[in-house]
């Protein structure tokens, strides 16, 4: 709880704090910072060589949550007037909104403006992890339905060229085998633990369900325009593709058999459209 020397923060303090944190706010290509020499002053520090060991004690803090330093404190420089009025170039450290965090927990708990910004910045970092989250979430949604659809065109290309049902599924099966490193679609769903009724890709992480629509994608471009016809001639054409793709990721230490299970997409599937329905009915009393 933020507290004065005597009693609770009063209202006054907050809304004046809250006020200026968003004043000092910057943003470079929709990335969110502030300057560590006006952080001082909103942390009622008077003396910068005080500040800069709390930024010390801070990247100390970075590096042992595993995070790169360089990536949260970045040294600048920015010109200045002195008492002349002759300008210089002074040291300045761009601060993301998680290395303004890490100051604020190795800052002097004893001032307001410290306690305030414990909060707030958590707070905020917060929102960040949350609205990141769901970013991550509906875009792992679309590259399922994505998916979808690249099947059920190459099903559609295949039953035009005399490949029924269970061909497709035993051509679609050795595209699994082939980008999964010689692992079937039933290994691997044995291997993360997967209902046999269900569909590998509604637990597949996000990049394998893309690398999965990419083969996909391949195969329907490249029947149609070579005109394959056989069964054998189009499995042949997938597993090159699977492979290719997983040659691709590989190069990239990525192996899609190594890869964990996501979350059922269908519980995320239900779990988003709860909070649209949600959020629809609170814009709708808001404007009501």
């Amino acid at each position: 709880m933020l507290r004065l020397k005597r009693g609770k923060m009063k209202k006054e303090l907050v809304v004046r704090l809250h006020a200026a944190f968003e004043q000092y706010a910057h943003a470079e290509s929709e990335v969110e910072y502030w300057l560590a020499r006006d952080l001082q002053i909103l942390l009622g520090y008077e003396r910068w060589e005080n500040f800069f060991n709390v930024i010390e004690k801070a990247k100390i803090s970075c590096q042992n949550s595993k995070q790169a330093v360089e990536d949260h404190f970045r040294d600048v420089t920015k010109m200045v007037s002195i008492g002349s009025g002759v300008p210089r170039d002074i040291g300045d450290i761009k601060l993301t909104r998680y290395a303004c965090y890490l100051i604020a927990q190795n800052g002097d708990p004893r001032k307001n403006e410290i306690a305030f910004a414990q909060t707030y910045f958590a707070v905020q970092t917060r929102k960040q992890e949350i609205i990141e989250q769901r970013l991550a979430e509906v875009e792992r949604i679309q590259a399922r339905e994505k998916l979808n659809s690249s099947e059920k065109q190459l099903s559609g290309v295949l039953f035009e060229r005399g490949v029924d049902s269970q061909g497709f599924a035993r051509i679609r099966s050795k595209g699994d085998q082939a980008l999964f490193g010689g692992h079937t679609t039933h290994m691997m769903k044995t291997k993360l633990g997967i209902p046999e009724k269900r569909p590998l890709a509604d637990f597949l992480p996000t990049i394998t369900i893309k690398a999965k629509d990419f083969a996909n994608e391949i195969t329907n471009f490249n029947v149609v325009r070579d005109d394959l016809r056989s069964e054998p001639t189009i499995t042949h054409e997938h597993i090159k593709n699977n492979s290719d793709v997983r040659k691709l990721l590989t190069k990239r230490n990525i192996q899609p058999e190594n890869l964990l299970a996501a979350e059922d997409i269908k519980k995320i599937e239900r779990k988003v459209s709860s909070e649209n329905k949600r959020l629809s009915k609170k814009a709708k009393r808001l404007k009501g």
